[in-house]
């Protein structure tokens, strides 16, 4: 039986469908009107059900009949619900399941064909490594031993979009809406769920290996008091001597030190164990550092951890860090779980369709994102709970 299969067969079974009936109404309970938490049932149980691309058109057929399509397509892309509502709730759900020891900060994105719909551009992918004509956004992941859950998005919105007032008026995107930074659209999330959402953050696990300037993210979460193991590549430039006077990649810094002070350690992802040489120091015991790239103060606590696998002399990974009193083991750790969202997240793609979304609007592509999330978070936490039930039958039998 395939995934897709099994998850058509799970959410049809009369126990799955009230308990997914029961979340819907508690995370749509902020909609002013019936019909739109019943649409938003509908559509999660086309993203958990249809099998193959999850089109409006067929997740209309399949779950409630072909002649609700302009309904479903209404409730996703004109209407007026709040999806800032729906995230929080979700977050509220997913915190005593999940137990977050991060929050991983991941590029999601979403080929497009044409040139409409909303922040699409023909534009660098990193996390691909390539070309495509997508829309891109940033996704914010609760991230725990137990799985990871997207609670916050972003779209980013490529330079093009803020003079070309026709494709603006198109997508229906606000005024207030101009491209910006991915840090600076990174920040805003962070602050929304420290700030209006109330929670008490974990370590921030964020990849960088795509900009060479730095420093305006790192400063950005040390003035929030933020915790951050922030990936860069070796090539990053600090500047060093306590006049600054000559300057290094950190992948130099690190090669000089790997000798002495690596330690030896096996590793394990989903699809095997490795064994990796890693390297965590303070900054300041690798070279007298004042700066780290052009525009700001060097902060005293930043670390470097760095990853060769045992068989090869090149750099597999670097990364900054302010967690200056965390053990090598921790810190590890926390790098499982950036790995399981990067997991996830491919899982959402596809099998949860995130890639799917084929609406034009604003609002459309964060209530599209949104229920996404909300598709996911059901089936992690419903597996969850099924294995806590299985583990109760198991010590009722001792």
């Amino acid at each position: 039986m395939t995934s897709a299969t099994a998850i058509s067969t799970r959410e049809a079974s009369p126990a799955h469908v009230v308990e997914l009936a029961s979340l819907c109404r508690d995370l749509f309970s902020s909609f002013t009107r019936s019909d739109q938490r019943r649409w938003g049932e509908v559509y999660v149980r086309g993203l958990l059900s249809v099998q193959g691309r999850k089109s409006i058109r067929r997740m209309a057929e399949q779950v409630v009949g072909w002649e609700a399509e302009q309904c479903l397509q209404q409730f996703v892309n004109q209407s007026p619900w709040d999806w800032v509502p729906v995230r929080r709730r979700l977050v509220e759900h997913a915190m005593p399941a999940i137990q977050p020891k991060a929050w991983v900060v991941r590029e999601a994105v979403m080929p497009k064909n044409g040139s409409s719909s909303v922040g699409v551009d023909k534009q660098y992918a990193h996390s691909m490594g390539r070309m495509i004509n997508c829309q891109m956004g940033l996704a914010v992941f609760l991230a725990g031993d137990s799985g990871a859950i997207p609670v916050n998005w972003r779209l980013l919105l490529p330079r093009s979009w803020d003079d070309d007032p026709a494709r603006r008026s198109r997508a229906h995107l606000p005024a207030a809406e101009r491209h910006r930074s991915r840090w600076d659209l990174l920040l805003d999330a962070l602050d929304e769920m420290t700030g209006t959402w109330g929670l008490t953050p974990a370590p921030i696990l964020v990849n960088a290996c795509h900009t060479a300037q730095v420093e305006p993210l790192l400063a950005g979460l040390e003035e929030r008091g933020l915790r951050y193991v922030v990936q860069v590549t070796e090539g990053t430039r600090v500047a060093c001597g306590p006049r600054a006077r000559w300057s290094a990649t950190l992948g130099e810094l690190v090669a000089q030190r790997a000798r002495h002070d690596a330690v030896m350690l096996s590793r394990r992802d989903d699809l095997n164990a490795t064994t990796s040489r890693f390297v965590a120091l303070p900054l300041t015991e690798l070279a007298g550092l004042y700066d780290i790239g052009p525009g700001g103060p060097y902060r005293g606590s930043r670390r470097v951890l760095a990853e060769w696998p045992v068989s090869q002399p090149d750099l597999r990974a670097i990364w900054l860090t302010n967690l200056s009193g965390s053990r090598l083991l921790d810190l590890i750790s926390l790098l499982r779980l950036g790995h399981r969202a990067d997991n996830d997240l491919a899982t959402l793609g596809d099998g949860f369709g995130l890639r799917h979304f084929e609406g034009r609007s604003f609002r459309g592509w964060h209530h599209h994102v949104t229920l996404v999330s909300v598709a996911f978070a059901y089936r992690l936490l419903r597996r969850l709970e099924e294995r806590d039930e299985a583990d109760l039958r198991l010590w009722s039998r001792v």
